[in-house]
Formats: structure tokens, C-alpha cells, sequence
């Protein structure tokens, strides 16, 4: 049952027919964007025993916009006790010439089953991407249970270097906390990775790709990578409440 939606331009939010238990909903643009200025969030609160996925229509593509300014956009989430999200949105794309920092900050209870994917692509087809910050924490029954950033773009020095993207235009993550999912040990596969977390029942996927395509082949096969490893072959603001 979802208790509240409500959102405004350019984050408008849709409910969509769900199979079985559970609710769907998408972020559809109703802009542009984000442009450098804009300040967006978006919150979600999934209340006991229920689900919710939350999905996008679309990428999101981060464009300049007034000079000096910079485009940010903010995600809460909350999983209650027996209570799951699943957070799919598509790429954010870094446009060149974009300034842009997305921070998500989610909040798990004990009990609680999240999927939270995060895939960015470094500039539109031919272009070196712009300025983007990435910033993710995530807490597991109040204690910290992941801290991650990425910094991409001509202020990040480095940043297309061996330590990082290794000159890959796409990179993503995605992580599961689940206390039903067996643990499994760290495993690398090409330029995918496996690692458990230390904090709880979670474990991080990461990868790098040359294009989003394999990108998000890479993140939704991570059940092969689990095979692999098995084998010994590894190497402005809107509010969704569901209650």
C-alpha cells in the first residue's frame, strides 16, 4: 500500500502496476537536468514488511548551466524492520561542462533487504565528461555500514588513471543487504569485483565498463560472477512513503 506521493517539477513520480506484493514507482523528468543550480532530493520511507522499487524513465543527463554554479542532488531512504527497496534508476550521465555532487544517504533497520545501484557514464558519446561527485553512505541498524565517493572529471586529477576508472568511461556499483543471502568470499573477474562488507549481511558489487550497455550487463550478471568465483576461475524536492 503506498501511504504518500508526492513530488514536483522536474521530479514528478509515478506509480505503476506491480506483479505480485509490493510497489513500483518511477522518477519521470519533468525538465531537463539537473542544471548547474538546481537542488534537488528525494526521499523515501518504506515502512514495516513493506517493498517498494524505485525506477527511472530515463538517464539523467548532468548539464551546465549559470557559470561558477553547481547541480546537486539529494537522496534519504529509510528500510524498516522486515522492509525492502529496491533502488534501479538509469545512469546519470556527465555531460561536458557539468558541475554536479549527488550524495544518497540510506538508512537500514535490523531486518531491513536493500539493492541500491549506482552507474555513472563520463561524458555523452565523443565528449569528456564534466566535473561529478558521487558521495554514498549507507548505515545498518544505526552503525555505518558503507561510505563511498567518486570523483570524475577535469578538477579530479587522476580520476581516468590505473587507480581508478583506468581510462573506462563507465563505472557502477551495486549494493545488496540481505540478512537471507549466504555469505560469500571476495572474488574479481576482469574488471568486476566482489566484496563483502564487514558492517552486516551486504555485499558490494563494483564494476568498470567501456559502455553503459555492458555496464549494466556486468551488474545484473553478478549471480555469474558469484558461478565464477564458486568454479575457482574469479579474479526540487519529492516525497515517496510506502506503509
Amino acid at each position: 500500500m503506498l501511504a504518500e506521493l508526492r513530488g514536483e517539477s522536474p521530479l514528478l513520480l509515478r506509480q505503476v502496476p506491480t506483479p505480485g506484493d509490493g510497489v513500483t514507482v518511477y522518477i519521470v523528468g519533468g525538465a531537463a537536468g539537473p542544471l548547474a543550480g538546481d537542488d534537488l532530493r528525494l526521499d523515501v520511507e518504506v515502512g514495516p514488511g513493506a517493498a517498494v522499487r524505485v525506477h527511472t524513465v530515463a538517464a539523467s543527463v548532468a548539464l551546465p548551466g549559470r557559470p561558477g554554479a553547481v547541480s546537486r542532488m539529494l537522496v534519504r531512504a529509510t528500510v524498516a524492520d522486515r522492509a525492502a527497496l529496491y533502488w534501479l534508476p538509469e545512469q546519470l550521465v556527465a555531460a561536458a561542462g557539468c558541475a554536479h555532487v549527488a550524495d544518497s544517504q540510506v538508512d537500514v533497520a535490523e531486518g531491513g533487504v536493500l539493492h541500491w545501484r549506482d552507474e555513472l557514464i563520463c561524458g555523452r558519446h565523443g565528449e569528456r565528461p564534466g566535473n561529478v561527485e558521487i558521495n554514498t553512505w549507507v548505515d545498518l541498524e544505526g552503525r555505518p555500514l558503507l561510505r563511498q565517493s567518486l570523483t570524475v572529471g577535469p578538477n579530479a586529477a587522476g580520476w581516468a588513471g590505473p587507480a581508478v576508472l583506468a581510462g573506462a568511461p563507465a563505472t557502477g556499483s551495486l549494493l545488496i543487504v540481505d540478512p537471507t543471502r549466504p555469505e560469500q568470499p571476495p572474488a574479481v573477474c576482469g574488471t568486476r569485483a566482489r566484496l563483502p562488507l564487514a558492517g552486516g549481511p551486504a555485499t558490494l558489487w563494483s564494476a568498470t565498463a567501456p559502455d553503459a550497455h555492458t555496464l549494466r550487463e556486468y551488474l545484473e550478471s553478478q549471480t555469474a560472477l558469484d558461478t565464477i568465483a564458486a568454479s575457482g576461475e574469479a579474479e526540487e524536492r519529492a516525497v515517496v512513503r510506502v506503509g
